[in-house]
């Protein structure tokens, strides 16, 4: 062993690899087909949601740590527009294309 690997460190990889591994093959290992029940299957259908969510929202609400104090903020507006376009119109690239045309003027031209 040399100085900076120890039987520690060694222990810990191979564990993770362990434990990766069982995760893994998990399903190949069973002997009879594995399902989930139905209210787990109800529940995926607002995960994508639930995560896309708990990534925009921090990025539109929050700067550098903290809840965006004052209004000049474009992103706010960018994101008004965004979803006003979706719930009238529906689709993504309409909603991207929309809120980039409320974003930009506003973090370029006015400097928000």
């Amino acid at each position: 062993m040399t100085g900076t690997t120890d039987m520690w460190t060694l222990a810990v990889i191979v564990g993770l690899a362990g434990v990766t591994m069982l995760t893994r093959c998990f399903f190949f290992i069973l002997d009879r087909p594995w399902g989930l029940p139905d209210w787990a299957h109800r529940a995926l259908h607002y995960a994508p949601v639930a995560a896309l969510a708990a990534v925009i929202a921090p990025e539109i609400l929050m700067s550098n740590g903290h809840f965006v104090a004052t209004w000049q903020d474009a992103r706010l507006y960018a994101a008004a527009v965004g979803a006003a376009w979706y719930f009238w119109r529906g689709g993504v690239l309409g909603t991207m294309l929309v809120g980039m045309a409320v974003y930009l003027p506003l973090h370029l031209g006015l400097g928000w």
